[in-house]
């Protein structure tokens, strides 16, 4: 992979979108129940992998300010660069949205767990918070792989996309 000066540039931006929109839509973007709409980009790492730098980078930023801090910057940057590998290896976005929903509500599932007990039971209390994640990464990944795959369609796009 070529790393010059306009992927660099390209990954700052990316990282700046995506903290951006997630620490603007904070209240929907952290706790127990969360649907992080900046989730959307990590689809860029399934048109090319020089774009996973910028959406790890951006993940780790977001979740500075977060509520839980260094959990949120360990796990939840964890969970990302992990959604972002499989969305990158996968023949389609809808399995790469599927795959994005069950690491992010395994790995965000039990950060959540261990500092918003649902309940004194720790499975039922893991199970909750990684099925809350899961649906909530699901849909937003949903609605984002079909978003992509309209913007493939204009040639410029796509063009962009895969440069």
């Amino acid at each position: 992979m070529k790393i010059d000066t306009k992927t660099i540039a390209f990954n700052a931006i990316i990282a700046a979108v995506y903290a951006a929109l997630t620490i603007l839509l904070a209240p929907i973007s952290y706790g127990s129940i969360q649907m992080r709409i900046s989730e959307i980009m990590v689809f860029l790492a399934f048109y090319n992998k020089k774009y996973i730098p910028g959406l790890v980078l951006g993940c780790l930023i977001a979740n500075i300010p977060s509520p839980l801090g260094l959990w949120d910057i360990c796990f939840g940057t964890f969970a990302t660069l992990v959604a972002v590998i499989a969305i990158n290896k996968l023949p389609n976005r809808y399995l790469g949205a599927l795959a994005g929903a069950i690491a992010n509500g395994l790995i965000v599932g039990l950060e959540l767990a261990i500092n918003f007990p649902l309940g004194k039971n720790m499975f039922v209390n893991y199970g909750l918070n990684a099925g809350y994640v899961f649906i909530g990464e699901l849909v937003i990944l949903v609605i984002g792989a079909f978003v992509f795959g309209i913007l493939e369609k204009n040639k410029q796009v796509e063009n962009l996309l895969e440069a």
